[in-house]
């Protein structure tokens, strides 16, 4: 990798924007629901999740908090995990492309498939942030050794 690429990736300011990036989704969300809870409320209603309110709100502290946690790379196993369920949970309840008619069960179908890769960036957002340790040698025989 050219040196200017190594020095950029390898900056601090740079994992703030990419963990800011990441995190766009959610956070906006979360921000929308807050400025118009309102709106927020409906839109949680419309899905027939109840207490409407008293999940918006959880809704709220998820999207806010764990965006928060990654974004300033602090427990971020955490942030990254909460926003991880809270996607694949919209899978089932927001997004079952496999109860439409065609064109939105395709439209809905590529919709899972990025919160499926979303999923996938918090997984790798979280291996990142995790301390570097050292290997573990296992001279048993058998078994190779794995790297990630």
């Amino acid at each position: 990798m050219p040196s200017f690429i190594d020095s950029l990736v390898g900056s601090r300011a740079f994992g703030y924007l990419a963990r800011t990036i990441l995190t766009y989704m959610f956070w906006a969300s979360g921000l929308a629901k807050l400025i118009d809870f309102n709106a927020g409320v409906a839109e949680i209603a419309y899905f027939g999740l109840e207490p409407a309110p008293l999940v918006t709100i959880a809704v709220i502290i998820t999207q806010l908090g764990g965006s928060a946690l990654i974004i300033a790379n602090r427990w971020t196993w955490l942030g990254a995990g909460a926003l991880a369920v809270f996607t694949a949970l919209t899978i089932p309840i927001a997004h079952t492309f496999w109860t439409m008619q065609e064109p939105m069960k395709t439209l809905e179908f590529y919709v899972v498939m990025e919160h499926i890769t979303v999923i996938g960036a918090l997984m790798v957002v979280t291996w990142k942030s995790a301390p570097v340790r050292a290997p573990v040698n296992d001279t048993r025989p058998g078994f190779a050794e794995i790297n990630a």
